[in-house]
């Protein structure tokens, strides 16, 4: 574990991380609680690449971010007066949207956009002053649905569109666009915290394939030119599928050389803790089974069928642990055995392929209720500890004594 006195010195490490000569590292995942300063720390990271050094006396910003400052680029315009037409106002003052014009965005958000949600969007430009003529540039997005023109989206569906438009732009970052031909660095800190949970698995997937790109990609002359990459979240589930991702390999490319660590801010005093960790950090099969529980929560949880492959993971993670292959040692260890063979063939159908990852679908009842006697009987029978997640039950009270029959006279 080492100590840093303030953020500067931990941004000084992870640049370091990232750029030493003799182990060069592509992806840094960071794990942090919320309010231990991640947001700040991407923008210390984002304004270091910016000062004036030797490396970088023009000052030419390094870092292309994504963080709670990108989301408050677009505020909603919300027709008071008519109560009829209203859109999304993007920041005309942010560098963020200088090249959207140019880089024909629409079809790649839509893609995107397709995978997460069920309505449409349309930019709206205007013409504003540059030098001694104008350019064109993205005034507000409005929204529609069916055949609704202007809606309002939930702030859900809004940050949805937002990281949207953010995987697009990252794509032609690694197109070689000139507009970003000075970045280096790609720094994403917590989207899962602004987006729906119900597409956590969908959204970590599609990134961590970007990120990939992004560790592999070459120049016009192909030689290795890679842009290296931060990500930073408080989301567990987030955060174990993005480990998943990037410690498993994939045939026919090369490994992604990664670290993981565990941030913490143990005192007030603005002074930080990094401990690396060859794991999940503190065990995060089990905060999974704490999100797991909570969307299988008859009365606030919605059950996808993502989450069979979730809970797949983790019992193969435990059984790996148990010194055993593959999940059929957990299943063993349940009692019922046609729930064994009912739960078997719903992972078989429901957690492989694009349909699992892509489509986020709510399950049928008798699925939802099979998953929760899976979920209830392995928490059970291996005796895991969810501290947090769901209240501890009062006792029962004690039956009151049966009234005793008066003696017959």
């Amino acid at each position: 574990m080492s100590k840093y006195k303030n953020l500067m010195s931990l941004v000084a490490r992870l640049r370091d991380d990232l750029n030493n000569p003799t182990k060069p590292i592509s992806l840094l995942l960071i794990y942090a609680y919320n309010r231990t300063g991640k947001t700040r720390l991407s923008m210390e990271f984002k304004d270091a690449g910016k000062r004036k050094t030797k490396k970088n006396p023009t000052g030419t910003p390094d870092t292309l971010y994504f963080n709670a400052f990108t989301e408050d680029l677009f505020v909603w315009e919300n027709d008071l007066e008519g109560d009829s037409v209203r859109h999304l106002q993007l920041n005309e003052k942010s560098s963020f949207f200088n090249a959207m014009t140019e880089l024909a965005l629409d079809e790649t958000i839509a893609q995107y956009l397709s995978r997460y949600a069920d309505f449409e969007f349309d930019f709206t430009y205007k013409e504003v002053p540059a030098g001694n003529g104008t350019v064109s540039r993205p005034d507000y997005v409005s929204f529609r649905k069916g055949g609704e023109t202007n809606i309002k989206v939930s702030r859900g569906e809004q940050n949805i569109f937002i990281w949207c438009v953010f995987m697009a732009i990252c794509e032609r970052m690694l197109d070689g666009h000139v507009s970003y031909q000075g970045k280096k660095y790609l720094y994403i800190d917590d989207p899962i915290s602004s987006l729906d949970d119900n597409n956590a698995i969908s959204v970590a997937c599609d990134l961590a394939k970007l990120l990939r790109r992004a560790a592999t990609r070459k120049d016009g002359a192909g030689a290795p030119a890679p842009i290296k990459v931060i990500f930073s979240s408080h989301h567990s589930l987030f955060f174990n599928v993005m480990c998943n991702e990037f410690g498993r390999r994939i045939d026919g490319e090369p490994r992604i050389t990664h670290k993981r660590y565990f941030l913490h801010r143990p005192g007030g005093d603005g002074a930080y803790t990094l401990q690396a960790t060859d794991d999940t950090p503190f065990f995060h099969h089990v905060a999974t089974l704490a999100e797991l529980q909570r969307a299988a929560d008859p009365n606030k949880g919605k059950l996808y069928t993502f989450h069979f492959n979730a809970l797949r993971s983790v019992m193969e993670k435990t059984a790996s642990f148990f010194g055993h292959k593959g999940m059929a040692f957990c299943l063993k260890a349940l009692d019922n055995e046609e729930d064994r063979a009912l739960f078997n063939r719903a992972l078989n159908l429901l957690s492989h392929g694009a349909y699992a990852i892509h489509e986020p679908t709510e399950m049928g009842e008798d699925n939802k209720a099979l998953f929760r006697r899976i979920l209830s009987e392995f928490i059970a029978r291996f005796e895991f500890a969810l501290p947090g997640v769901v209240a501890t039950q009062p006792a029962a009270p004690a039956p009151a004594p049966a009234e005793e029959e008066a003696p017959a006279e």
